[in-house]
């Protein structure tokens, strides 16, 4: 039996004055529950929890914790915890190696826990451990927010955000990463999207040691609200629009186009994706676009322009591409007809024209936002494996976990 205690000492990494009392395995229950008994030699002192002085015990209360699965069997480590008597700081609990303060999990089983969240949805760890998520979730924003608070962002310079979906309708999640970073880059996250989350982000630099002044830099598409905000927190930052975001545009207004035609004329079957993907066509696809090409549709004029957006993209210097965004507005101008259905390329055409600065920026800049949006399919895919989150905190929580510089939590435990 001393063999046995002797053992799981070492495994728990037990040191003085602290030893396995006793162990007893139930197996009525089920799971079946091991349950072992921490005590402490009669005599020792204890550290004081607010100086380190070694001090006396006052009184003791038990106290229970769970500790990893001993083979399959659930382990329950149990300890008579004492309060001790500082001449200076008066009577105080302890705090016990193998446990953070007020958690009822080990260190042990806390970082399992954290290790697997990283992989798997966390009701997915919840039912591996034998545990309810609810309870899984308290440590997680325990280490997450405990990371966060050391997050030093003194020498940001450069940021770029953009929003990503928090669940089904208009909820949004808005994200910031420095764009110095080439990995775990996301630096805030903040419910909701507008100028209220630039704000939010202006605050959270500041308490985290950066300074407005120092951002040279702001990557973002070309949303006015976003625009309007950046203005006036960062008003001495360059803002680039990065090129993504302008494909995006003409994508999506090719889209409307299609759309509005489709109500009137009978489109060819597969045009959806005929026109929307850049590569990788299926047959009935292409069949598809060669139609479209040899009729006479206003989503073929649209689809038209959005592809001639790849010639701007291959300047090789500002001024060629100022040159050419102007040749291709002009271009493009020639090529509309008066068709209402034509109103949403039309529009395009026009934030073009007036982001043009903007736009610019991404020839002179270093920066580009394609791992923001690299980012949103990572959060994105995290959010479909767990069916959703049971609100934006949580899913706020998860995106720190995939992609803040935050990898320290696991040396906390």
């Amino acid at each position: 039996m001393m063999q046995e205690q002797k053992i799981f000492t070492l495994g728990l990494g037990l040191t003085p004055p602290w030893e396995v009392a006793s162990q007893h395995l139930d197996m009525d229950k089920e799971p079946h529950e091991l349950s072992l008994e921490l005590a402490a030699d009669r005599g020792s002192l204890f550290p004081c929890p607010a100086c380190g002085k070694a001090c006396k015990a006052h009184d003791f209360k038990t106290l229970k914790w769970r500790h990893l699965n001993f083979f399959q069997h659930h382990c329950l480590i149990t300890a008579s915890v004492p309060r001790v008597r500082c001449s200076e700081h008066g009577v105080k609990r302890i705090n016990v190696p193998w446990a953070r303060e007020g958690s009822r999990f080990t260190l042990l089983f806390e970082q399992v826990v954290l290790s697997l969240v990283r992989e798997m949805p966390v009701a997915a760890a919840a039912r591996i451990v034998g545990e309810r998520d609810k309870r899984l979730w308290r440590i997680i924003q325990h280490y997450v927010q405990q990371a966060l608070e050391s997050l030093d962002l003194s020498e940001l310079e450069a940021f770029g955000f953009d929003e990503t979906a928090s669940k089904r309708g208009h909820n949004y999640v808005t994200v910031f990463v420095d764009m110095k970073r080439s990995k775990q880059s996301v630096v805030f996250a903040t419910p909701g999207k507008g100028k209220k989350t630039v704000k939010n982000f202006k605050a959270w630099l500041e308490e985290h040691g950066g300074n407005t002044d120092n951002v040279l830099e702001v990557v973002c598409d070309m949303s006015p609200a976003f625009l309007a905000a950046v203005k006036e927190e960062f008003g001495e930052a360059n803002v680039t629009v990065d090129w993504f975001h302008v494909v995006q545009l003409f994508t999506r207004a090719v889209d409307d186009v299609r759309k509005q035609e489709q109500k009137e004329n009978k489109l060819p079957k597969a045009t959806r994706w005929a026109v929307l993907k850049g590569s990788g066509l299926t047959e009935k696809q292409v069949q598809a676009l060669d139609e479209l090409k040899n009729g006479d549709f206003c989503t073929t004029i649209a689809w038209r322009i959005k592809e001639k957006l790849r010639w701007i993209r291959e300047a090789n210097t500002p001024r060629a591409a100022l040159w050419r965004i102007t040749n291709f507005l002009n271009h493009a101008r020639s090529m509309l007809t008066d068709a209402p259905e034509l109103e949403a390329i039309r529009n395009a055409m026009k934030t073009l024209e007036n982001h043009r600065k903007r736009i610019l920026q991404r020839w002179t800049s270093t920066y580009t936002n394609a791992r923001m949006e690299g980012l949103n399919s990572l959060f994105q895919a995290a959010r479909a494996r767990a069916r959703g989150y049971r609100n934006d905190q949580t899913f706020i929580t998860m995106i720190y976990m995939i992609a803040a510089p935050i990898r320290f939590i696991f040396k906390s435990t």
